[in-house]
């Protein structure tokens, strides 16, 4: 667990600098999808499923 979350942090700051800078490239496509994938394993998943089923459900009562 405590090298899953290591990865995300190094993922997500290398990303967040990635976009900052407008240097996106197949380097910073792999970096998200990394990620995205890492960030998939910590328990910060619950949480987004649930943020997005409630933005996906909320889209047709705009």
């Amino acid at each position: 667990m405590a090298v899953t979350v290591s990865l995300v942090l190094l993922f997500g700051l290398v990303l967040f600098f990635l976009l900052r800078f407008n240097s996106l490239s197949w380097g910073s496509a792999f970096i998200a999808v990394m990620f995205g994938f890492f960030l998939a394993s910590t328990g910060a998943s619950g949480p987004i499923n649930e943020l997005a089923t409630a933005v996906i459900k909320a889209i047709p009562n705009l």
